[in-house]
């Protein structure tokens, strides 16, 4: 895979979101990282000034970061399912983060990040490293 465009930054010590993970490196020009991976928490550092945990969808061709459900919601429009259902993932999606949560046995919540925002100069510098490290077919999936 040639470096992506898009890359997911997600909990990668999550069983189901390291499957949704693996499953969205089919879409044109995106890869997916570990929030755990060492270049998506230089990225992410360099957009907030801090690392968040929450789900993160950078797109560089765009500059636009998606956090939280926004996130949820451009990938399930991206994904191509009906726009009822990028409604309903972003509507639900603090229900849909605590199952999950509960479910993999993850101890911590997600931090309270939702919005849009611009890709900033330094994340975009950080950005080639970024996808780079998505790219890899054995990028870490959890902690290391």
């Amino acid at each position: 895979m040639t470096s992506p465009e898009t890359v997911l930054i997600y909990d990668g010590d999550c069983a189901y979101c390291s499957v949704a993970a693996r499953a969205l490196r089919n879409l044109p020009s995106t890869g997916s990282i570990s929030w755990y991976d060492d270049a998506a928490q230089a990225f992410l550092d360099a957009q907030y000034g801090e690392t968040p945990f929450a789900m993160f969808l950078v797109d560089a061709a765009r500059g636009r970061v998606y956090a939280g459900r926004s996130a949820a919601k451009e990938l399930a429009d991206r994904a191509g399912t009906p726009g009822l259902v990028g409604a309903l993932v972003r509507d639900n999606y603090d229900r849909i983060a605590d199952a999950v949560g509960r479910l993999s046995g993850r101890g911590r919540d997600p931090d309270d990040y939702h919005d849009v925002s611009r890709l900033g100069d330094a994340a975009r510098d950080r950005f080639p490293a970024l996808a780079a490290a998505a790219a890899s077919p054995d990028a870490p999936t959890g902690r290391r």
